[in-house]
């Protein structure tokens, strides 16, 4: 199974990039809001009621910001969550931002890696696709949507996706050395047919210095 490693606080582990890499968006992106694992109740009352408590104050603009504020909150708590290796809470932080804000590409991704992380990869394909669909022109999302595919034995439309990310971003390492292992494992299958044996697995280990097929 494919593995993503997350760049640690305290230590860089490899060259994989971290979660919610906002810097690489090809969109304007609003700053996330700095949040606490502890979400803030006020904060999250205040889509109902106004900056003095009363119900009924605000302004539909003022909601709209409030939502997105929260929404942008809890991204930001999933964020820290899946740096120190807290992947399902991290999920459910990114879940309650996407039922906020289901339109946001960065939470499809970054909710894509940590299903690949731990193993749930029809739905990392899913979140990962969606990704994709909301920002076509956003390398880093078809990276990871071609690392999903491999996971799930496709590699020959991994490679569709890695070529994609590095026609957005020809200088794109992680494109170019995942695509080189996807190659590897579509010319080790067709060895493998060519001598009569048949593939059980065609998945790589990402995250190490080298891609290696278990089989």
């Amino acid at each position: 199974m494919m593995k993503l490693t997350w760049k640690n606080q305290t230590k860089n582990k490899n060259n994989k990039r971290p979660i919610a890499t906002i810097s690489d968006l090809p969109f304007d992106q609003e700053e996330d809001t700095v949040a606490t694992f502890a979400a803030d109740d006020t904060s999250q009352d205040r889509c109902k009621a106004g900056e003095d408590g009363s119900v009924g104050t605000s302004t539909p603009g003022s909601n709209v910001d409030e939502t997105i504020q929260l929404a942008e909150s809890f991204q930001a708590q999933g964020n820290k969550f899946a740096e120190v290796g807290k992947y399902r809470e991290a999920l459910g932080k990114w879940e309650s931002a996407i039922t906020l804000m289901p339109e946001k590409a960065t939470l499809h991704e970054q909710k894509a890696q940590v299903l690949l992380e731990i193993g749930e990869t029809w739905k990392s394909l899913m979140a990962a696709t969606r990704a994709t669909q909301l920002e076509p022109s956003w390398a880093e999302a078809w990276v990871t949507l071609g690392r999903a595919q491999l996971n799930f034995g496709e590699p020959d439309s991994a490679i569709e996706s890695f070529d994609t990310a590095l026609a957005i971003k020809p200088d794109s390492v992680e494109a170019k050395e995942d695509r080189k292992g996807a190659l590897h494992l579509v010319k080790k299958r067709k060895q493998l047919h060519s001598s009569g044996l048949s593939v059980s697995e065609n998945r790589f280990v990402v995250g190490e210095e080298t891609h290696e097929q278990l089989i």
